[in-house]
């Protein structure tokens, strides 16, 4: 729909709902609406809506809910809209607001979502706000707002969402909101807030994110933190947080990311940390730790960021630590000692330990440019052990070699056989792992049989195969550079494809798919995949191999989105896909989905700007975005659109090309033509599923799709924005109102 708002649309009185939104309507909202006295639901959100919002809104006395987020409108927000007497939803994010909150919010019994985020308000918040009624949602973020933070948001004992980071507020944060319990995100950071973090604050039991950065919080963390199980991310950088690290921050085991770099940190980090085995990030930089670095640290194998680097650490690096390479890693202006391990010279991460006078090389090791003295070399004694030692090691290594050799004339016939291999090829693999290996190179090379093919891809052919521990795993082996009639984009350089397997292997994230190792010979290489024993996303769906109810579905788009969201927003170099699509979706046991296919000439890794293209052509009909058309350039934005595409299908169940869409032939369009009111709206959900009570989730999904595939790259979120937006179209039950939201984090 596109085009201004009719003001004709003032006369049709009996009107309970309006709904508008996720259009190109553009012009100033009608005064006429003022006119539809019956109305209760009014959403104009996501439109190209200008002008101020009219006073005569504040004639609709019954309305309950009104959503103009995400248009242009100026102005400030009408003070006849805010003292409507039945008003429960008040959104209107992402505009040009300015002005004042009106202060009588504040006096709303039935107020429950208030979201305003991302405008240009000022002043302050009304003081009472959430005393009188049961609030679920605060949302103020990114506005210029000042003042102190209102003490009672809490007292309904509902609120859910307390988001108001990027402001100018003040003063400290009130006692009672240690008693938010029932709290999921608390973010308050980039603010002017100071004093003492109430206790509880930090156990809150059901919170997921606490974000104080970048204030002037003191105090110390409280032990209160083993009580918060259900937080994956504490961030508290840039603060004045003092005392030591409780080690009962080890009982919040669903943590995720810990930031708590730049404050006054002191005492030891400690060891009880690396029981976090989600744990993805810890930066704790730029404080005063005074301790040696525990070898339990590297016992954190989904860690992608180690930052230790500014304090007082020391004694030696833990050999242990470099099983978390190629991760970063930051060991940097401490007071440590002893030799470098060699994996981190190896590697070039000198850097990563400057500023450490008293490491050494290794006495056996030349460095170009040395800015480390050489370790003293070994004493006498030390080196006769030293001599033993190689000497039995030598002669294990020989009898080793003559079993291996024995073995594998045993065994060469059987593999020529098999699969063409020759002795040279088959014995001669350089291999490059990326995790700790629970296989040897030959179980992988002699289970490439036919009856172990379980598909062929653009690139080569896919076996599973059940190790001698039990376990299974996916192999891909590329086609070799001898077969006839490869395509050019068959023909890989070593080179890129190095770079490429190096990149995915140093992905360590949940829903992207794990690399263990590259076997690169002469004539073959093999990449070993975990494996995904539900198959891919395109055959659940569309080929009948399971049944995906809607939570399923809807969690594997959340899974998907984080995925992505990493790839593009959480590493030092962002990563383009450039080939989402349902079929390079696995789906392991339970159904959680990873990533996968894009260790192969599908991988971006931009050196600066987020948006940094490149002008190989790559993806799929039917998941493309637009701008290929005109243009070979691929942006993290190309990769939201085609998760658009996918968001589409677990909606409707169809194909992104299927022949009933008509002259387009275009899920976008299709679904898109179908948007224009509710009812017709839930024509294209599933049928498999669209008898559940979850449609209105189904949609809220499909706008979400919608906004994935604009036209233009930059009316698209992001990655980040798309999580937010399904964690809150999750299926659940509505509230005791009924009320749907949408919010920022």
């Amino acid at each position: 729909m596109r085009g201004d708002i009719p003001p004709w649309i003032g006369n049709m009185t009996s009107l309970t709902d309006l709904e508008l939104s996720g259009n190109f309507l553009v012009g100033r909202i009608p005064p006429a609406i003022g006119k539809l006295a019956n109305l209760q639901l009014l959403e104009l959100y996501y439109n190209k809506l200008t002008g101020e919002i009219p006073d005569e809104l504040g004639n609709l006395t019954r309305l309950i809910d009104i959503d103009l987020s995400e248009n242009h409108l100026v102005g400030n927000i009408p003070y006849s809209i805010s003292s409507l007497p039945g008003l429960q939803v008040l959104q209107a994010y992402t505009n040009n607001l300015t002005g004042e909150i009106p202060p009588v919010l504040g006096n709303s019994t039935v107020l429950t979502i208030l979201s305003i985020y991302g405008n240009s308000l000022t002043g302050e918040l009304p003081p009472n706000l959430g005393q009188l009624s049961k609030l679920i949602v605060l949302e103020v973020s990114e506005n210029r707002l000042s003042g102190e933070l209102p003490r009672h948001v809490c007292a309904g004992g509902q609120l859910l969402y307390f988001l108001v980071l990027r402001n100018n507020f003040s003063g400290g944060l009130p006692e009672t909101y240690a008693e938010c319990k029932s709290l999921l995100r608390f973010r308050v950071n980039d603010n002017q807030l100071g004093g003492w973090v109430p206790e509880g604050l930090f156990g809150l039991p059901h919170a997921s994110i606490i974000d104080l950065g970048f204030n002037h919080f003191e105090g110390v963390i409280s032990k209160s933190i083993g009580n918060a199980k259900n937080l994956t991310a504490l961030f508290l950088p840039n603060n004045r947080i003092s005392s030591a690290l409780p080690p009962e921050i080890a009982s919040a085991t669903s943590l995720v990311k810990i930031d708590l770099s730049n404050n006054l940190l002191s005492g030891p980090i400690p060891a009880e940390i690396g029981n976090l085995i989600g744990l993805n990030q810890l930066s704790l930089q730029g404080n005063r730790l005074d301790s040696s670095i525990p070898e339990s640290l590297s016992s954190l194998r989904s860690l992608n960021v180690l930052n230790l680097s500014n304090n007082l650490l020391t004694g030696e690096i833990p050999d242990s630590l470099c099983d978390l390479l190629p991760n970063s890693l930051d060991f940097s202006n401490n007071r440590l000692w002893g030799p470098i391990p060699l994996p981190l010279i190896k590697e070039g991460l000198i850097d990563s330990v400057s500023g450490n006078p008293h490491l050494c090389v290794p006495f056996h090791v030349n460095l170009s440019n040395p800015i480390f003295a050489l370790c003293p070399k070994p004493n006498l004694r030390r080196r006769l052990n030293n001599m033993w030692i190689i000497g039995v090691s030598a002669m294990l290594s020989i009898a080793g070699v003559l079993l291996l050799v024995k073995r594998w004339f045993g065994r060469k016939n059987i593999l020529i056989e098999q699969d063409g291999f020759s002795s040279s090829s088959s014995s001669s693999y350089d291999v490059t792992s990326f995790h700790k290996l629970s296989f040897e190179q030959h179980e992988i090379v002699e289970a490439l049989i036919d009856k172990n093919i379980i598909g062929h891809g653009g690139s080569g052919t896919v076996y599973k195969i059940e190790l001698s521990n039990g376990e299974l795993v996916a192999v891909k082996k590329l086609w070799s550079r001898k077969t006839k009639d490869r395509s050019p984009d068959q023909l890989y350089l070593d080179r890129e494809l190095r770079t490429e397997v190096e990149t995915l292997g140093s992905i360590r994230h949940k829903n992207i798919v794990k690399l263990y190792c590259c076997f690169s010979g002469i004539d073959s290489k093999l990449l070993v995949y975990e494996y995904m024993p539900n198959g891919n996303l395109w055959d659940a769906l569309h080929q009948g191999k399971s049944f995906l109810n809607w939570p399923t579905r809807h969690k594997i788009a959340v899974g998907v989105a984080q995925g992505l969201a990493y790839l593009h927003h959480d590493l030092l170099f962002p990563i383009v896909h450039r080939d989402i699509k349902t079929s390079n979706i696995l789906l392991d046991a339970d159904f959680e989905p990873k990533v996968a296919d894009f260790g192969i000439a599908k991988v971006l890794q931009a050196r600066g700007d987020r948006d940094t293209s490149t002008t190989v052509i790559a993806g799929t009909y039917g998941y493309l975005a637009p701008e290929y058309a005109y243009s070979s350039k691929a942006t993290t934005k190309c990769d939201v659109y085609s998760f658009g595409v996918v968001l589409m299908e677990l909606v409707t169940g169809k194909k992104p090309i299927e022949p009933e869409f008509g002259e387009s032939r275009d899920i976008i369009h299709w679904v898109s033509s179908k948007m224009c009111t509710k009812e017709v709206a839930m024509e294209v959900l599933d049928k498999q599923i669209s008898w559940i009570p979850m449609k209105e989730e189904m949609v809220q999904v499909l706008r979400i799709a919608i906004r994935c595939t604009c036209s233009a790259p930059t009316q698209r979120p992001t990655m980040n924005e798309v999580v937010q937006l399904l964690i809150e179209a999750r299926p659940c039950k509505p509230d005791a109102n009924g009320s749907s939201f949408k919010l920022k984090d």
